[in-house]
């Protein structure tokens, strides 16, 4: 137990963002497309869950007190996704993201040896991403959260070179944490929208990243992947084979896929001890940190527990725990 417990899946809510855009008429159109996409039924359990939460993502007293319940010595704090706000023209989106990266670092600062922050991203915008990169790291943040794409971009664009090769070069934690499905109204029942929606979005995104080759580009992301990363992990061994069988599928990276995991981070939120225990087998127990999506309710509020359920050997537990997490964000 020297190392401390880091938590790097845990969120912020910021009413300064929801304020910025409360009035603009991009918003609107961007829930009619949330509400088709969740459904009625969705709808109406999540907005009193999150009103009830909210006071655990924007209290650091309320914070401090569920982390001390938890036994989790450090938070990684992103903000919650539903303020990335792909939606928004290119001066919104500077306003989006500079409010969110000095909002968030203000609630770090407030137990900076407890709470370490990410900044936003406007991923609609590549030639803003590399600027709100470094604002997030001039406010002390350790990198920034992004989404599994942006509307008409994917991952693998091009456009978005600058952006990794800056990330790479500074160091910059990057969290990818999806928001929103594609498969649309398909999924508009029993929350499949986050159920389903989610882990699909994780696995196209890193597929993404994988095959065009930027992870062959740029070797030394710092890249944590929330959910576990999806679906991927759990059947990277269909990627291997169509990299091998096939040459449009072989064409864009240099390597087995499968080999990729262990370049990538992941979170153990993945709500089942088995595919916990795949995980570590295939990404390897280095690239491996705890995760709880605090405070949502499709997280864990017991993080530890999770883990230990996993019977993993003592090693690869405390390294999870929090030895991982403690190297790559550097913490003392």
């Amino acid at each position: 137990m020297t190392v401390p417990t880091v938590d790097v899946h845990a969120h912020v809510l910021l009413p300064e963002v929801d304020a910025l855009v409360a009035d603009l008429p991009g918003l609107a159109e961007a829930r009619a497309l949330d509400a088709r996409r969740n459904g009625p039924a969705a709808l109406a359990v999540s907005g009193p869950m999150v009103r009830e939460r909210a006071p655990r993502m924007t209290d650091v007293t309320a914070r401090l007190a569920a982390m001390d319940a938890q036994g989790v010595d450090v938070q990684l704090v992103s903000p919650s996704p539903s303020h990335y706000h792909y939606w928004a023209d290119e001066e919104t989106a500077e306003k989006v993201f500079r409010l969110a990266n000095e909002a968030t670092a203000a609630h770090c600062a407030q137990a900076p040896a407890r709470l370490h922050g990410l900044g936003l991203v406007p991923l609609q915008h590549p030639e803003l991403a590399v600027r709100a990169l470094e604002h997030a790291l001039e406010q002390g943040l350790l990198g920034v959260e992004i989404s599994s794409h942006a509307p008409g971009r994917e991952l693998s664009d091009p456009t978005y070179a600058p952006f990794w090769s800056r990330a790479e070069e500074t160091g910059a934690v990057l969290f990818l944490h999806p928001f929103g499905c594609t498969l649309d109204e398909r999924l508009d029942r029993w929350y499949l929208s986050n159920v389903v929606g989610q882990p699909v979005e994780n696995a196209v995104a890193l597929s993404h990243l994988i095959f065009s080759g930027v992870l062959d580009r740029y070797p030394g992301l710092k890249l944590i992947a929330a959910h576990g990363g999806g679906y991927l992990p759990t059947h990277i061994g269909r990627s291997d084979h169509a990299w091998s069988a096939r040459s449009d599928a072989g064409a864009g990276c240099a390597h087995l896929p499968s080999s990729y995991l262990k370049r990538l981070y992941f979170d153990s939120l993945v709500h089942d001890p088995q595919v916990l225990r795949e995980l570590v087998r295939v990404a390897g127990a280095d690239r491996v940190l705890l995760g709880s999506d605090y405070a949502f309710d499709m997280g864990t509020g017991d993080p530890v527990a999770g883990l230990r359920a996993a019977r993993l050997p003592d090693s690869d537990f405390h390294a999870i725990r929090g030895g991982n997490a403690a190297a790559l964000l550097n913490l003392s």
